[in-house]
């Protein structure tokens, strides 16, 4: 089958191309070309479907959310979702999967909760996971004993190390998450907390997950916390507000990704009453983070997109187009903010790379109705195509 499309964006960070005809036989890119020269070798018994008004995309991964949480406003709801067992949970999480899905999510990394519902209901409803998603999850985060992550983990045991901890785990965690700083001040800008590991016992523990084939996603904020997390050689630096310039370079000398989760503190300002001090608080905290993000951009920094999805007025799918769109103000190209969603995003979760749009590679990707720079706003109009399935399947919601 040949496919028309307005625009093409093929994740690797290049330019869109205009009016592109894809050709797709047995689940494979077999051809892409301009639909001028198509025009050329059309065969008017093929099948030709017409995308003219779409710009086609690989699909999205948001590399960092707690599935078991809701963005919701509503304090009933989020208190129950913070003390709820399995069998009330897993509704919502299939709901938070399927609103993902249908902003053209492909690939979500959780960051724990505390009773590991996450990675439970990963394991147990494999078949009601939307098809066409992948699932990372890290069960329950590991924090120091009477340190904030409460919510998302726990501590190693008593007399127990963290490294000795990641090692005697039996959950099929994806990766590991570990917490090594408190929560942004809302109160105080730019109010850093101590580490909660020092350096020796994060790198025994980051060594520890590695030799068990797991990445070592850290929770951390401000200059010390996150430099004793880079330094131990973690994979991915969570939030890293206040970390400041130095911690940037370091990062881009090591390769280390970066998650900013920046639509957080967007989402606070937006959520709290505006004439409240927190929200005056939280928007300096945003912009700020803003500013780091432009900053990291330029020293190389690997970017990736993730959300922190279940925080206050951060919700599931909607919130990748919302960490996008900040991308785009911090001086990304679209098509550069779209590969830290894709390219970045997927190797951070270990997903096959053959995920660009390209001759060879499977036919699967999403189509939004409009044009490239309205993307972080329309994301909710994606549909997504699988060369692979049946014809009558291919065309997924």
């Amino acid at each position: 089958m040949r496919i028309h499309v307005g625009r093409l964006i093929d994740g690797t960070g290049a330019a869109a191309s205009a009016d592109q005809v894809i050709t797709v036989e047995n689940g494979v890119i077999r051809d892409i070309r301009d639909a001028r020269e198509a025009e050329t070798f059309a065969d008017p018994a093929r099948r030709c479907l017409d995308w003219s008004r779409y710009t086609v995309l690989p699909g999205l991964v948001d590399a960092h959310c707690h599935l078991f949480m809701s963005g919701t406003a509503d304090p009933e709801v989020r208190h129950r979702q913070l003390a709820a067992d399995f069998e009330e949970i897993r509704q919502a999480i299939a709901g938070h999967l399927a609103r993902a899905a249908a902003h053209g999510v492909v690939a979500v990394r959780d960051g724990g909760d505390y009773g590991g519902h996450a990675l439970r209901y990963k394991t147990e409803e494999a078949p009601a996971i939307p098809a066409g998603m992948t699932v990372r999850a890290a069960g329950r985060a590991f924090r120091a004993q009477g340190r904030y992550g409460r919510l998302i983990g726990r501590p190693p045991l008593p007399g127990q190390s963290l490294a000795e901890a990641i090692r005697e785990m039996t959950a099929p965690v994806d990766h590991v998450k570990i917490v090594n700083s408190g929560l942004n001040s809302l109160v105080h800008f730019g109010r850093q907390t101590a580490p909660q590991f020092t350096l020796k016992e994060l790198r025994a523990a980051v060594a520890a997950a590695h030799a068990r084939g797991l990445k070592v996603m850290v929770h951390c904020n401000g200059e010390t916390p996150v430099a004793i997390a880079v330094e131990a050689g973690c994979d991915s630096v969570e939030h890293g507000f206040f970390m400041g310039e130095e911690n940037l370079r370091r990062m881009a000398d090591m390769g280390t990704v970066w998650v900013p989760t920046a639509v957080t503190m967007k989402a606070y300002a937006r959520m709290l009453p505006q004439d409240a001090p927190e929200a005056a608080t939280a928007m300096r905290n945003f912009r700020h983070q803003l500013a780091q993000i432009r900053l990291g951009r330029d020293l190389g920094v690997r970017i990736a997109v993730g959300t922190d999805a279940g925080s206050l007025g951060v919700h599931h799918g909607q919130a990748v187009g919302e960490e996008l769109g900040i991308l785009t103000a911090a001086g990304f190209s679209i098509e550069g903010a779209l590969a830290c969603a894709i390219r970045v995003g997927g190797d951070l979760l270990d997903l096959p790379g053959n995920r660009e749009i390209r001759v060879g590679n499977p036919a699967r990707f999403i189509a939004v109705e409009g044009p490239p720079d309205r993307l972080p706003e329309i994301l909710s109009t994606s549909r997504r195509f699988d060369g692979s399935l049946d014809p009558q399947e291919r065309f997924l919601r």
